[in-house]
């Protein structure tokens, strides 16, 4: 059972293409995946009786495995069947099975319950006759286990087509899915960890990790360790902030510009606004938006940002004020970061779940699109994804996205591709919400970048 950081992400096409392509049979893969969670439970459980519900596919194979695992290992264990097996391989595993198959409908609570009725190919809601004894005896478990996914959750989008009763632990067999970090889905998987059960897998889309920053060295100076340039506008708090926080994630200088306030460390350099200052060759990165404003001078400080040449990172209204195509053959590189709002300004509303939107909108920016949330999704027009589940909901408080857009801008400066920059800002923002707890600010959380960056 492996923590999911880092770990690869595939749709439900995608792993059955990878399923394929493993190099032992199918029928293998469903033997690992049911030991596997039957060896897991068996440790969750202490002794306590299990019982297993199992559907007609081959989430429900995997249940039938689990459960004569189970029973091999001495504990006191139930199948409960929503029907027949309905796949050859799942009707193999039913044969290994020795014991009673009780009626869905009619069987009794147990203190482990083990979900293994529908897994990746759901994209409809639980038939009624369904829904309403599993939901009953998901409540009535001390530990509810899910086998892949929670039954009634869309894998590739997170959707829930209709209700759906949490777990405590979702085990994810082979490679982990995007319902396990897309809400709402995620708040039904409690736990997810993962089982691996030798299936190959790709690099392209991944839940985001600790990212490994390089340590000043002793040859290091503030102008090595990168130098970010802030634009400040008619909310100097915000650009604050986002200065404040570019300095504690490891910029070795932070210039504020046009955005002079008393609330800032000593350490940030503030100046009045000037183009000009753009020029210079040591700026590593360029954030702006944050607190800019809306009027001409705020367009004429964006495009000022824009024909520079220097990686740039787009926040707040500096996306209300972008124009389509404004990034378009631009040299530096650009990391966009809205939020829902933001986003469907910036893109429009295609309907697509947030990874298929994330991507197109990627693609069409010529650019990283970090689409915040209490899920967040990083893409890139090259279609790399970063998924980074389980946000604090502290971080709904206002500020939080420009101490985000400043973390990212050290990354930047530090001379990471976008990107990596990107998922770098998101994991130590995420970090440092974790650190603060409950009930923080955005000063408080630009604060706990220091710790969150020193973390080993």
């Amino acid at each position: 059972m492996l923590p999911i950081a880092g770990q690869p992400v595939l749709t439900a096409a995608r792993m059955k293409t990878a399923e394929a392509a493993a190099s032992v049979d199918l029928f293998t893969l469903m033997t690992r995946a049911g030991e596997g969670v039957a060896r897991e439970t068996a440790r969750l459980a202490a002794g306590a009786e299990v019982l297993v519900l199992c559907g007609p596919g081959n989430n429900g194979g995997d249940g039938y495995v689990a459960a004569a695992a189970l029973r091999r290992a001495g504990l006191p264990v139930r199948v409960a069947a929503s029907g027949e097996p309905a796949t050859d391989l799942a009707q193999r595993a039913r044969a290994g099975w020795s014991g009673p198959v009780e009626s869905l409908a009619k069987t009794t609570p147990a203190a482990i319950l083990v979900d293994a009725l529908f897994g990746t190919g759901l994209s409809r809601p639980l038939a009624p006759e369904l829904s309403g004894p599993f939901a009953a005896l998901a409540e009535a478990a001390r530990l509810a286990i899910a086998v892949d996914l929670p039954s009634g959750v869309n894998a590739d989008t997170g959707r829930l087509p209709g209700p759906v009763p949490p777990v405590a632990l979702t085990l994810a067999l082979g490679a982990l899915k995007p319902a396990h970090a897309l809400h709402p889905a995620a708040e039904r998987c409690g736990a997810v960890r993962l089982l691996d059960i030798g299936i190959p897998t790709d690099n392209a889309w991944r839940m985001l990790d600790r990212p490994r920053l390089r340590a000043p060295g002793p040859e290091d100076h503030k102008f090595t360790r990168g130098m970010v340039a802030v634009i400040g506008g008619r909310m100097p708090g915000a650009s604050a902030l986002a200065a404040t926080a570019a300095a504690r994630a490891g910029a070795g200088y932070v210039l504020l510009l046009g955005g002079a306030t008393d609330r800032l460390p000593h350490a940030v350099v503030r100046r009045s606004w000037s183009a000009d200052a753009l020029t210079d060759p040591r700026i590593g990165a360029v954030v702006v938006g944050p607190g800019l404003g809306r009027d001409a001078a705020a367009e004429a400080r964006l495009a000022a940002a824009l024909a520079s040449p220097h990686p740039l990172v787009i926040d707040g209204d500096g996306l209300r004020l972008l124009a389509p195509g404004a990034l378009a053959g631009r040299p530096g590189g650009a990391v966009l970061t809205p939020h829902a709002g933001e986003f469907e300004h910036l893109f429009g509303d295609s309907g697509a779940d947030k990874i298929a939107a994330t991507l197109a909108a990627a693609r069409r920016a010529g650019a990283v699109v970090v689409h915040k949330g209490a899920d967040t999704v990083l893409a890139d027009p090259h279609g790399q994804v970063g998924l980074q589940p389980g946000g604090s909901p502290w971080l709904s408080t206002a500020g939080t996205g420009d101490v985000l857009a400043g973390a990212i801008g050290a990354m930047l400066a530090a001379g990471l591709p976008p990107f990596e920059a990107a998922a770098a800002g998101v994991w130590l923002h995420g970090e440092a919400a974790r650190r603060c707890g409950a009930s923080f600010i955005a000063d408080d959380l630009a604060a706990a970048l220091t710790p969150a960056r020193a973390a080993p």
